[in-house]
């Protein structure tokens, strides 16, 4: 590998299926306020994602709908016709 390319923040962090409600220990430079203890006794950061290989249909057999974007928009152009 080559030398200083690596970011030093490079730790042990949790990642947490929100989907799935699942979490697996890994390592990564994301950066994270939130801390959570892990079943080895240490506290370590917490990354939030909204899909991984707990709940991706390629990996699980189940097709699953996963649209929290989309729930918004369609919020929004219901209710757009009553504010004019």
């Amino acid at each position: 590998m080559k030398k200083e390319i690596h970011p030093d923040t490079y730790r042990s962090v949790i990642f947490k299926d929100m989907t799935a409600e699942t979490s697996f220990l890994a390592k990564s430079c994301a950066e994270s306020t939130e801390t959570e203890k892990w079943e080895d006794g240490n506290e370590y950061p917490v990354i939030k994602v909204e899909i991984s290989s707990a709940s991706h249909p390629y990996y699980t057999g189940k097709s699953t709908l996963v649209d929290t974007a989309g729930r918004i928009d369609k919020f929004r152009t219901r209710y757009d016709r009553h504010k004019k």
